[in-house]
């Protein structure tokens, strides 16, 4: 069991630094290895330097961000349809930045919109814990997010109607799509620090997620605090997809479908699945948005609309199977 996981962090790892690799060359500008060597005399540089390391960086932690806190979601609440997207939380958090771009808050300072984005996540993972509680069933789970994202659909469809001009509603809409483009330097100096927070914060609640496989009386003889466990989930959620979804719009699915891929790798320990789906998720995210790069269109396919292509068919799927399984 150890050399398995020894080796599943190692060709993650790899397959994270081939990809990240990868990302630097990538795009519809091909920037071959002698501009590496002449960095300052090629003006090819600069986009590396300046689009694509800050684009791979982000890709990274977003990815990492978004399949950490679905294990965790998942974890937690014993349901395999947890998922920062699929629950809400990361429409929340979209409504919240939304609000922001309305007003025009943005201007006051750059920290307002992942401020807004991080408390609207904090608010939508606490309705989602309260709405199905932690021994939710199935269905109760499905609907609480549903309810979620329903409230959260409907303030961004009346803040887009409602919005004073075209070109607002231009830039909200770009937004919501997600995307990595155009993205600097900026971003991952806003971002980093609270997605590395929230992910600190995940990890922390491996041993009683654990735990909580053998029911909260079980987890309570054991020393776990379910007040402190529920409470670090709701903070380290609300930081990492809150942040994630301020500079790059909503990407879903992510925290669905990778801790699927890696749990049967893995084993049926909730601790022992979040480290492998942070690699998991930034693995994910990163080949997405290569993908993306290199598609023939006439403009760059969003990353968001890239990911609800994959996830939506794969969410259909594992829905199907676990109705097989409850029938």
């Amino acid at each position: 069991m150890i050399l398995r996981r020894i080796a599943l962090y190692a060709g993650l790892l790899l397959l994270l630094a081939v990809l990240a690799a990868l990302s630097l060359i990538a795009g519809r500008v091909r920037v071959p290895l002698s501009a590496w060597h002449l960095a300052s005399a090629d003006p090819r540089w600069a986009i590396i330097a300046d689009l694509r390391v800050p684009r791979t960086i982000l890709g990274i932690l977003i990815g990492a961000a978004l399949g950490l806190s679905g294990a965790a979601l998942q974890g937690y609440t014993r349901n395999p349809l947890a998922d920062p997207g699929v629950l809400g939380v990361s429409a929340m958090a979209a409504l919240g930045a939304v609000l922001t771009l309305y007003y025009g808050a943005t201007l006051a300072s750059i920290w307002v919109l992942p401020g807004a984005a991080m408390l609207g996540a904090l608010i939508g993972v606490a309705l989602l814990l309260l709405l199905s509680g932690s021994r939710s069933s199935l269905v109760t789970f499905v609907l609480a997010g549903a309810i979620l994202n329903i409230v959260a659909s409907a303030g961004i469809s009346l803040a887009l109607s409602l919005a004073p001009s075209p070109w607002a509603v231009g830039e909200i809409v770009d937004w919501l799509m997600g995307s990595l483009q155009d993205r600097s330097v900026d971003e991952v100096r806003l971002a980093a620090p609270f997605i590395l927070v929230g992910a600190a914060l995940l990890l922390t609640t491996g041993r009683a997620l654990d735990a909580l496989t053998l029911g909260e009386a079980g987890a309570r003889s054991l020393g776990i605090s379910l007040r402190r466990t529920r409470w670090t989930l709701a903070l380290g959620v609300g930081l990492a997809t809150g942040a994630a979804v301020a500079v790059s719009g909503v990407i879903g699915f992510v925290g669905l479908v990778v801790p699927h891929l890696l749990r049967p790798l893995v084993g049926g320990r909730p601790g022992a699945l979040l480290a492998p789906s942070a690699l998991g998720g930034a693995v994910l995210v990163l080949a997405a948005d290569i993908l993306v790069r290199v598609t023939p269109a006439a403009g760059e396919v969003k990353l968001g609309v890239a990911m609800a292509a994959l996830g939506g068919p794969f969410f259909l799927a594992l829905l199907l199977t676990l109705r097989r399984r409850i029938a």
